[in-house]
């Protein structure tokens, strides 16, 4: 499941940087280009596909861009990066800029890591951890408007609502329908569904088609499942039904590590919000036995 909301996001991010490239290039680049093309993200050899790939003609230069929603990644993502970049260089030959865009707040030190060691073979690429970036910038820009409600702030609530402002101000009707839906689905990430709510309209999300398209691209059978009961019944019911396949998983990879939990803990289990199990995912290997399990719980409930 995790990897199923993963794409969600994802999708969304592609949409956004493909559609407006020069918002992204400003901001990352400090460079205006309108002589740009969206390059194929499936590279040779063995095929992977990267998040993003923009090519700046005249500079000669691509933009590479990946987003995570978590740092954990199969191969590791340093590892991933260089991949990419062999990849590009030898499809490409010219200048290679990688950025990679961390989402979602973690105490992870894999978001700290911003290049790929090994004998005889260093790789660095950039690391922009959205949650510590000034919102400003990011307000100028129709297509970083949906990144800028992850954005470092004092007032979450106060963030949200500039962002609504700025996308209510966008002219033409279908652009201004679009950067909503975006604006949305990335909000979700750190804000709940009724917040979100207050500030941007929910029948943006039913009347436009690019939430369709979004979601379709490589969203699996059960998570889409899901969705597409949250669009009729409520976005809350597509939540609540990731959390619990989320809860599964979590159940499942802490019943291999420790054996069987007991019901007071499953139980507790069953109170945690997704991103608490989110979070939970990411530091039960460390477990040993369920006393580690209950002093996680006890540090969260606290």
């Amino acid at each position: 499941m995790q990897t199923d909301i993963k794409v969600t996001y994802d999708n969304t991010l592609k949409y956004l940087v493909e559609q407006y490239p020069e918002d992204f290039i400003r901001y990352l680049l400090a460079s205006e280009a309108t002589d740009i093309q969206i390059l194929k993200t499936e590279l040779n050899q063995e095929p992977i596909r990267a998040d993003s790939i923009t090519f700046l003609q005249t500079a000669n230069q691509i933009l590479h861009l990946e987003f995570q929603t978590l740092p954990a990644s199969t191969p590791p993502l340093p590892l991933r990066m260089l991949d990419y970049w062999v990849r590009l260089y030898r499809q490409y030959n010219c200048d290679i800029e990688q950025v990679v865009i961390f989402l979602k707040p973690t105490t992870s030190e894999a978001v700290f890591v911003d290049q790929f060691t090994a004998r005889n073979t260093t790789h660095h690429y950039r690391i922009i951890r959205i949650w510590e970036q000034d919102p400003e910038s990011l307000l100028l820009s129709p297509g970083l408007l949906p990144l800028a409600t992850l954005a470092r702030t004092d007032s979450p609530q106060n963030l949200l609502q500039q962002v609504a402002v700025q996308v209510s101000m966008i002219e033409e009707e279908a652009t201004k329908q679009s950067i909503s839906v975006c604006t949305q689905l990335l909000a979700g990430l750190v804000f709940e569904p009724e917040l979100i709510r207050q500030f941007l309209r929910r029948e943006d999300m039913r009347e436009s088609s690019i939430y369709q398209e979004i979601l379709e691209e490589g969203l699996q059978e059960g998570r889409q499942r899901g969705i597409e009961q949250g669009i009729e019944q409520g976005i809350e019911q597509g939540i609540e039904q990731g959390r619990q396949s989320e809860l599964r998983l979590v159940i499942r990879l802490l019943t291999r590590r420790l054996g069987s939990i007991n019901s007071q803990l499953q139980s507790r289990l069953q109170e945690l919000s997704l991103a608490q199990l989110e979070n939970l995912g990411e530091v039960l290997l460390d477990f040993a036995t369920e006393a580690d399990l209950m002093n996680w719980l006890n540090t969260i409930e606290s």
